[in-house]
């Protein structure tokens, strides 16, 4: 039968009250923690019934306390390394910024989250995308970036990596979607991720995520698997082109010094060639003019040794045929040909050259003028003794 149970004739044996009674109040709490720590007392040996050394179990108590309010205090010493900093939660809360070196915390209470803002994090992102000409192209790109904010970086957003390969994807859709594809895959490459840079950093501005995009990387673009053989017959089209117009350029590099030089000496030899026939023509007029006393002194045996001069020159080194006219009036048949053969087998036929006959002219031409001035001498002459 409970204590406290009607009919159990007055024997109402409170534990907490040796003086029983059914009326009696709630229990004195201020004498419910007496007991209770004179109970955790007697575990240290002290505070039981009927002996002395209470003192003793305090002492015990204190003791224990203070080890473990040293164990508590060692347990909050904990080091920041030199390229991190701490965040200090205090009950999950921001609380300060811990600085590189030994620093110390309270366990239970505070909370350190470290952060490296000196290494260079990267993420990729890559996928097919449409193109401004409607075309689908596969593009690989990553990004690399740093922490400049610690506290922005943790409490900005839920996950400033994750929002910034999302900001990645959107800012590449983008500039690809404005971009054709000829500039995605050849020869604009540069110019797609400088505009991807461009456009990413004006999406993640106004989230302040605390950190700082250093570069963008265009790794990869290629066409879709099903006209890649096409794409590939393109782009060495387009390298066999380039390559032609570089040897082009060195060929035209090379053969315009040795044309120039060519330009030069054919300037040289022409100028050389004109003052050797200005000395020519100057010495044909001075030996001309030491035969003219020669000339008016034997007009006629002057006319006839220059004319066999001019013939002897011409024809000493030609084939010739003699033919006496005087002994009848047959006609004879030369077979100039088979003679010109049969003596081109003995020995080669030498013809005279353009120059041998230039000068042959010039010498007939001169004189022909010689006679005509001769004989206008003569007529005048004549004209002026019939005169007197």
């Amino acid at each position: 039968m409970a204590w406290n149970e009607p009919g159990n004739n007055g024997n109402d044996k409170d534990p907490w009250n040796k003086k029983g009674g059914r009326d009696q109040g709630p229990p004195d709490l201020d004498e419910v923690f007496r007991k209770f720590s004179g109970k955790f007392g007697g575990i240290f040996g002290g505070n039981k019934p009927g002996k002395s050394g209470g003192g003793l179990g305090g002492a015990g108590l204190s003791f224990v306390l203070i080890i473990a309010a040293i164990v508590w205090a060692l347990s909050g010493i904990y080091t920041v390394k030199e390229a991190e900093r701490g965040i200090v939660l205090h009950f999950g809360q921001f609380d300060r910024i811990a600085d590189p070196g030994l620093r110390w915390k309270m366990t239970f209470i505070e909370t350190v989250v470290p952060v490296d803002i000196e290494a260079v994090r990267s993420l990729s992102t890559s996928g097919f995308m449409l193109t401004e000409d409607e075309n689908v192209v596969s593009v690989e790109f990553q990004v690399q970036y740093r922490v400049i904010d610690p506290v922005l970086y943790k409490f900005s957003v839920t996950n400033a990596d994750s929002s910034l390969k999302e900001a990645l994807e959107s800012a590449l859709r983008y500039v690809v979607g404005h971009s054709k594809m000829d500039q995605v895959l050849t020869n604009g490459r540069e110019v797609v991720r400088q505009n991807t840079w461009d456009e990413l950093n004006k999406i993640i501005e106004p989230y302040n995520l605390g950190l700082i995009v250093t570069d963008v990387n265009f790794k990869d673009s290629r066409p879709p698997a099903e006209v890649k053989d096409a794409f590939d017959d393109a782009i060495a089209a387009q390298e066999d082109e380039e390559r032609f117009i570089r040897e082009a350029e060195a060929y035209a590099r090379e053969i315009e010094p040795r044309a120039r030089g060519q330009v030069t000496r054919m300037t040289q030899e022409a100028e050389g060639y004109g003052e050797r026939v200005i000395l020519e023509a100057e010495g044909e007029v001075a030996r001309f003019e030491k035969l003219l006393p020669e000339y008016q002194a034997a007009k006629k045996v002057t006319r006839e040794r220059l004319y066999i001069d001019a013939m002897q020159e011409v024809l000493g080194s030609s084939s010739k045929v003699l033919v006496d006219v005087k002994g009848g009036n047959n006609m004879m048949y030369l077979p100039l040909d088979k003679m010109m053969e049969k003596q081109g087998t003995a020995t080669r036929v030498a013809l005279p050259s353009s120059s041998d006959i230039n000068d042959l002219r010039n010498k007939v031409n001169t004189s022909r003028n010689s006679t005509v001035n001769s004989s206008s001498d003569r007529f005048g002459a004549d004209r002026f003794n019939d005169g007197r």
